[in-house]
C-alpha cells in the first residue's frame, strides 16, 4: 500500500510538473520571440507596398506612415527593421500567419474575424469605412442605391466583411473581391471609370484623392474603427511592448510627427485645383521642370518643392500678375527681383533663379540651430509673409512657452499675428499669419502629388 500511495503521489507530482513547466514553457515562448528579435537585432516586419505605409521616395529610401511608425518602435527596441513587402492584405496577413514576420504593419483594421488569427497591439489610428467613385459615373447615396453599381473591393478586407454583414439587410447587395490589386490599385481603376466605386478607409480616401481628383466620397459604410500591428497569437511580450511604446510620450510624439507629415495638409484638398494641377503637370511643368532642377541643384533646394512654390505663387504662369505688383513664374516683387539681379520678371528662367535665390537666402538667415525640414518651411514663411514678421512669431511663441525652433509649434503661433491681444505687443504689428500657414500647406500637397506624378 504504501509503494502503491508513493508511485501514485509520484505520478501527480510529475503531471504538475510537467503542466507547469508546458505553461512556464508557453511563457518563455512569448518572451522567446521578443528575446530572439534583441539576439538577431532585426524586427521583421510584412507591411504593403502603398502610399498609407511602405514606399520607397524618389531617393529610393524607405518611407511611409508604416515605415516611419515601425522604424521609431525597431529604434526604441534597438534592433534594425527588415521589411517584407507583398502587394495586398493577404499576402500580408498569409505571411504573418506563416511565422515569416514579428508582426504586420499596413493599415490592418481591427476585426472580429482577425482577432481569432491575430494578436493585435494598441490602435494608433482611427478610420472610417467610405465608399467612394467616379465624379462621372454612378453615385449612389447610400447602401440600398449599390444595386447595379460596379462595386470592388480587396479580397480578405475589413471592408468585404463589412459588405458580408450589411447583406442580411439588403439582400441584393453584390459585389466582387480583387485577389490581385490593393486599394489603391481599386480607387485608380475607379479614377480611370473602369469601375464605378470602390470602399477605402479614410485615410486612404485622402491621400489618393490629391493624385486622382475625380474621386468623390459618397458616404460612410461603417462607423469609426482602429488600426493597429497585427502580431502572432501567442506573442503577449512583443505585444504589450508594443502597447505600452504606442501608447508611452515618444509613441505619442512619432505618431504626431506622422500625421504632421502625411496627414496635416490634407484638408487643404480642393477637386477644382487638383484637377488643374494634374492636368498641367503633363502639359506646362516639362517646359519649366529644367529650370526648377538647375536652380535647385544650385542652391541646395528641392526642384519639386520650388516646382510646387512656382505652382503656388503662379500656377506655373510665366505672365502672372497680382493687384499688388508681383509678377512672374515666382512672382518676385519689383524690389526683390532687383536685389538677386533679375533684369526680367517675365523670363521663366530668371524668375526661377531669382525666386530659388532669395529662399535660400531666406533660409540662410533662419538660426542654424532650427532642424529640417523645419528650417525650410519657415524660410517658405518668410518668403510669404516677410522675415520680420516670422520673427515676431518666434518671440511670441517663447512668450507662450512653445518651441520657437519647431514649425509645428510656430505655425499655431503665426494665426495670432492677426490677433489683437497679441499683435499690439509685437515689433512688426499685425499680419495675417494664417497665410504663411496655409502657403506651406498647399506646397506640400502640391510637392506630394508632383512627386507622385514624377515617380
Amino acid at each position: 500500500m504504501h509503494r502503491f500511495i508513493t508511485r501514485a503521489l509520484l505520478a501527480g507530482c510529475l503531471g504538475l510538473l510537467a503542466a507547469a513547466c508546458s505553461q512556464n514553457g508557453a511563457d518563455n515562448g512569448d518572451a522567446g520571440q521578443l528575446e530572439h528579435i534583441r539576439e538577431t537585432g532585426t524586427l521583421r516586419v510584412v507591411t504593403r507596398n502603398a502610399p498609407t505605409s511602405y514606399y520607397l521616395n524618389r531617393h529610393k529610401q524607405a518611407a511611409g506612415p508604416e515605415q516611419a511608425l515601425t522604424s521609431a518602435f525597431a529604434a526604441h527596441l534597438g534592433v534594425d527593421v527588415q521589411y517584407i513587402v507583398k502587394d495586398s492584405i493577404r499576402g500580408v496577413l498569409a505571411a504573418l500567419e506563416a511565422g515569416k514576420a514579428d508582426m504586420a504593419a499596413a493599415g490592418l483594421t481591427v476585426t472580429e474575424s482577425r482577432q481569432t488569427r491575430f494578436r493585435f497591439a494598441a490602435p494608433y489610428r482611427q478610420v472610417r469605412q467610405q465608399v467612394v467613385c467616379n465624379k462621372k459615373s454612378a453615385r449612389p447615396e447610400n447602401v440600398a442605391e449599390l444595386d447595379g453599381v460596379s462595386l470592388t473591393v480587396i479580397a480578405d478586407s475589413s471592408y468585404a466583411e463589412r459588405l458580408q454583414a450589411l447583406k442580411a439587410e439588403h439582400p441584393v447587395l453584390t459585389w466582387k473581391e480583387d485577389e490581385k490589386r490593393g486599394t489603391e490599385q481599386l480607387l485608380h481603376r475607379v479614377w480611370e471609370n473602369k469601375l464605378d466605386c470602390t470602399v477605402a478607409d479614410t485615410n486612404i480616401v485622402d491621400i489618393n484623392r490629391r493624385y486622382y481628383p475625380q474621386l468623390e466620397v459618397m458616404f460612410d459604410l461603417h462607423e469609426t474603427e482602429s488600426l493597429a500591428w497585427a502580431l502572432p497569437k501567442g506573442a503577449e511580450a512583443l505585444a504589450t511592448q508594443a502597447s505600452d511604446w504606442l501608447t508611452s510620450k515618444a509613441g505619442k510624439q512619432a505618431r504626431a510627427a506622422i500625421e504632421r507629415r502625411y496627414y496635416a495638409y490634407l484638408p487643404e484638398f480642393d477637386f477644382v485645383d487638383r484637377r488643374a494641377l494634374v492636368r498641367r503637370i503633363d502639359s506646362v511643368l516639362p517646359r519649366y521642370g529644367p529650370l526648377f532642377e538647375r536652380a535647385g541643384e544650385q542652391h541646395a533646394l528641392p526642384p519639386l518643392l520650388l516646382a510646387a512654390q512656382a505652382y503656388q505663387e503662379s500656377k506655373w504662369d510665366p505672365k502672372a500678375k497680382s493687384p499688388t505688383g508681383v509678377r512672374g513664374l515666382m512672382m518676385l516683387t519689383g524690389r526683390t527681383a532687383k536685389a538677386m539681379g533679375v533684369d526680367n520678371r517675365l523670363d521663366p528662367a530668371q524668375s526661377v533663379r531669382g525666386g530659388a535665390k532669395y529662399l535660400d537666402r531666406m533660409r540662410a538667415r533662419i538660426d542654424d540651430a532650427v532642424p529640417m525640414p523645419d528650417r525650410l518651411f519657415m524660410a517658405l514663411a518668410a518668403y510669404n509673409i516677410g522675415l520680420a514678421h516670422l520673427r515676431d512669431a518666434q518671440k511670441l511663441a517663447r512668450r507662450l512657452g512653445k518651441n520657437a525652433k519647431s514649425w509645428a509649434d510656430l505655425k499655431s503661433v503665426l494665426p495670432l499675428l492677426a490677433d489683437k491681444r497679441y499683435y499690439p505687443s509685437l515689433k512688426y504689428g499685425y499680419a495675417r499669419g494664417t497665410e504663411p500657414v496655409r502657403y506651406i500647406h498647399r506646397i506640400r500637397d502640391y510637392e506630394d502629388v508632383i512627386r507622385r506624378h514624377a515617380e
